[in-house]
């Protein structure tokens, strides 16, 4: 038995709801924080899906994988960019809620 493309869609697609919804509905930036992450791994699993399903038996397309390997790199340094700002906001401020967070007005 074999796994099709739509099965990999469909949980590309729920992983990346569930992210926007994280993102939508939380206050706390380290939560939303995970779920923008989440929504590029179902970005990430949909572009290997793509790309495994559309390759011939003759030639194996790995535009897919390429593209999946620097939306990685590009994810790691954004959890370094990311967390740092996090970190840096709580010891001013105290506290990581979205609700809370009024840097720019002071």
């Amino acid at each position: 038995m074999t796994v099709g493309l739509n099965a990999f869609l469909t949980v590309s697609g729920l992983l990346f709801a569930i992210g926007v919804f994280g993102v939508l509905l939380r206050r706390n930036t380290l939560v939303i924080y995970m779920s923008l992450e989440l929504m590029l791994n179902a970005v990430n699993l949909a572009l290997v899906s793509f790309s495994r399903y559309n390759a011939t038996p003759d030639h194996a397309m790995m535009d897919g994988p390429v593209f999946v390997f620097f939306i990685i790199t590009v994810a790691a340094a954004e959890v370094a960019v990311g967390l740092a700002i996090i970190v840096a906001l709580f010891r001013k401020r105290g506290t990581v809620l979205v609700n809370e967070m009024n840097v720019l007005k002071n």
